[in-house]
């Protein structure tokens, strides 16, 4: 940017001391035979010092009537001074026969990469400016002088024409006034932000350091964008040399983009501390970590955008570039495969959101507390206290079981009594085990099953399975020892004795002693007690 300065400050003094133009001043006559003789016929007729329009004219493709042709020969000249179009006639091909390679087609562009409607072409056997071209004239003059700007041409000339130091007094005078307009709108527009606003919200609690960190920062290169957008309308209109206004055109087109990208730059921290603010409000804490990340994608975006603008105003030919870029692209992602997979595998746990931070998650061999989720790998808690780093695209394939997400944590386990307990005492136990349950504070009451569901080798099996509302392992384990205490105390209150695995070795046969063989009744009178029984079990129900 410094280089392109210097280069402009150079030629503006160089042409303002030689008073030269590109072009040379001699009279140039009306040939047509080749895209050179053509240009040297427009160019040559429209000089300060040879003003000879309808003899430019004749460079307009013929085809085109009811227009005036000396009127659009002029604009199209103005055109192409006030964007800075300098046109080396070295470069420019003699050849009658000459074929753009990259259209296959008889045209020469001015500038294809400014003005692509712009060009030369071939009709019988002569050169003309394209129908295109003469068509496109006046809509492209209007782009150059907006607003009407064109107007003050010729007005200003009345200034003054007299020449002092390679300008005339009225593009003297127009420099003078275009930079005390620009002195105005800067100190106008630092009033409106220091007065308007940075103290306006300075006087709200709260937002003392807003105008600061926020404002200001973006008021200045907003200031700075109003300036050039002003510089860029106006300077057209000085008509200063071909060469000096080719680089100065060059400086202002790239600077409006350079400004804006600071700008924009500048807005990302304002948009990501408002969505900080939004992600403070929600319960979520996956969004404190997606809005730094999202925010450092933006600026990274802002940045790369406005490089190519720059690149664009600067006329360089973007299209070759982005090509490139995109073949280089591909082979990084070819060399980047694992790295890509990973940013890929983070975006998906962003949006898709199956943990966040804090949540204790089994992955695999992987179980621990989720305690930062990064653009390449997530880290992981683990209970013996280390930090696993997981590369995300490894636990995008990975079947995550989020134990954080519980709305209840079960409890499950079997209380075993001795088989000499009671019928009565283990139906008073059960229903005392049911109204713990019911009066814990931490417990689910619409589901539990507490039930006598087993006789195992050694005990008489009571099957506890309830859910405690806690959200954190430390209350869950803390309740859990509150239920199993009394749990205790109930069974103490109760008699009942907790059964553990125990062996009895009967012998049937002693000598001296009866025989512990069971001696059973015949089957009628079998038959017979089960019938009584049912029978007086089905009264004492009714």
């Amino acid at each position: 940017m410094r280089k392109l300065v210097l280069t402009a400050v150079i030629c503006l003094f160089a042409q303002l001391l030689i008073g030269q133009d590109t072009v040379n001043s001699s009279e140039v006559s009306v040939n047509l035979n080749n895209p050179k003789s053509t240009l040297k016929t427009f160019l040559g007729n429209l000089q300060e010092d040879n003003f000879h329009p309808a003899a430019a004219a004749k460079t307009l493709a013929p085809s085109i009537k009811n227009i005036d042709r000396e009127e659009r020969i002029i604009q199209l000249k103005q055109i192409l001074d006030g964007s800075g179009v300098l046109i080396d006639l070295d470069e420019v091909p003699e050849n009658s026969n000459y074929v753009d390679s990259t259209k296959s087609k008889q045209r020469y562009y001015l500038s294809e990469i400014e003005f692509p409607e712009i060009y030369l072409e071939k009709y019988d056997n002569k050169w003309y400016f394209s129908e295109k071209t003469i068509k496109q004239i006046p809509l492209l003059h209007e782009i150059v002088y907006p607003f009407g700007t064109d107007k003050l041409m010729n007005i200003l000339p009345k200034l003054g024409n007299q020449k002092i130091i390679g300008l005339h007094a009225w593009q003297h005078i127009s420099i003078l006034i275009l930079i005390v307009l620009c002195v105005i709108i800067h100190k106008l527009l630092t009033w409106f932000f220091d007065v308007l606003i940075f103290k306006l919200i300075n006087r709200k609690k709260g937002y003392e350091n807003v105008a600061h960190d926020y404002v200001l920062p973006v008021a200045r290169p907003f200031s700075l964008i109003v300036i050039v957008g002003l510089l860029i309308i106006f300077v057209p209109v000085l008509q200063l040399p071909i060469t000096v206004n080719h680089y100065l055109v060059l400086l202002l087109n790239a600077l409006l983009p350079f400004f804006a990208t600071i700008m924009a730059y500048k807005l990302v921290d304002i948009l990501g501390e408002y969505l900080l603010k939004m992600a403070e409000k929600t319960e979520s804490t996956m969004d404190d970590q997606i809005v730094p990340v999202l925010k450092r994608v933006l600026k990274i975006f802002v940045v790369v955008v406005g490089f190519l603008f720059i690149l664009s105003k600067l006329r360089f030919d973007i299209t070759a570039l982005l090509a490139g870029i995109s073949i280089g692209g591909l082979a990084v992602a070819l060399a980047a495969q694992e790295t890509i997979k990973n940013f890929f595998g983070s975006l998906m746990i962003f949006f898709d959101k199956p943990f966040q931070i804090g949540d204790w998650i089994t992955a695999g061999d992987i179980d621990g507390t989720v305690e930062e989720v990064g653009f390449r790998s997530t880290r992981i808690r683990t209970f013996r206290d280390s930090v696993i780093t997981v590369p995300n695209g490894f636990l995008t394939d990975q079947a995550i079981d989020n134990h954080g997400l519980r709305h209840y944590r079960r409890f499950y386990t079997t209380i075993t009594v001795t088989y000499d307990t009671p019928v009565h005492v283990m139906q008073a136990f059960v229903k005392g085990l049911r109204q713990i349950v019911e009066d814990h504070p931490k417990t689910r009451k619409d589901f539990y099953n507490i039930y006598f569901n087993n006789m195992s080798a050694y005990s008489l099996d009571v099957m506890f399975y309830v859910f405690l509302e806690v959200p954190t392992w430390q209350e869950e384990l803390m309740h859990k020892e509150e239920l199993l205490v009394e749990i205790m105390k109930l069974a103490k209150t109760l008699g009942v004795q907790f059964a553990f695995p125990t062996q009895t070795l009967h012998m049937e046969n002693f000598p001296g002693k009866p025989s512990l063989s069971p001696e059973y009744e015949d089957s009628s009178s079998i038959e017979n007690k089960i019938k009584t029984y049912f029978k007086n079990e089905q009264s004492e129900s009714s």
